[in-house]
């Protein structure tokens, strides 16, 4: 039988050691989308706004080559919490301690899509101290609130997000200013314009940040599939990246 090659370099990828003095915090991140968060996330990194500006951070991108169920939230998850063990291992040889900024980070951003496994994947996170970004029904509501607020549900179903994104005046432009329309497979590449400068005089990360949050209170019960909208990407920005904004 031929090998997965996507799986075997899954396995194979494993936290780079410690060298130099450390004045970084390491944040190691698993990502159900292939595409669409690593650029964003790149993209805030080199633009965001430090909370202070002595505290950086460096990012690595774990299942950057990973396909098929090597992306559902569950396999992430069990990945992972085995990277946890390692770095907190690697951590603690160099002289660092949980209260340490520098402390490292390992989270997984995932979807609710139509996986099985969320209950289970938030339980095991939860249990060994993964951190977790979670958007229903998909990351495409977290890019949509940078434009506009929404709270009504969208059954679960992430087409409907994209479409929505999708028909945000200026959306399409950002992709070529005489472009008019963008197809499903374009839109999933995150462009500056989606998500830096202000709408009504505030940025768009602060709109995002404030309509999540309000959206996030709405959902008290302890099934997340339940949670329909929700997003908490900006847990992740400040709390993983350590920015205040982008």
């Amino acid at each position: 039988m031929a090998r997965d090659k996507g799986r075997d370099k899954l396995q194979r990828e494993r936290p780079a050691k410690w060298a130099g003095n450390h004045e970084k915090r390491r944040v190691y991140v698993y990502a159900e989308g292939k595409v669409t968060e690593k650029e964003y996330i790149d993209l805030i990194h080199a633009d965001g706004i430090p909370k202070k500006p002595d505290q950086k951070v460096d990012i690595h991108f774990m299942n950057a080559m990973a396909v098929g169920d090597d992306r559902k939230p569950l396999t992430m998850v069990k990945q992972a919490v085995k990277v946890l063990r390692d770095v907190e291992r690697q951590a603690e040889r160099n002289g660092l301690d949980e209260d340490d900024w520098r402390w490292p980070h390992v989270w997984v951003l995932f979807d609710r899509d139509r996986h099985e496994d969320i209950t289970e994947a938030f339980k095991m996170a939860k249990k060994a101290g993964v951190r977790i970004a979670y958007s229903h029904p998909c990351f495409e509501l977290w890019r949509l609130l940078h434009y506009k607020n929404y709270t009504s549900t969208f059954g679960g179903v992430c087409d409907s997000a994209n479409d929505k994104l999708r028909e945000q005046p200026g959306f399409a432009q950002t992709y070529g200013k005489n472009v008019k329309k963008v197809s499903v497979p374009e839109s999933k590449h995150v462009h500056p314009g989606q998500i830096t400068g202000k709408v009504q005089g505030r940025s768009r990360y602060a709109n995002a940040k404030r309509f999540a949050q309000t959206m996030s209170e709405r959902h008290d019960g302890a099934n997340q599939n339940d949670w329909d909208p929700y997003t908490d990407m900006w847990r992740f920005v400040e709390e993983g990246l350590l920015l205040s904004g982008y």
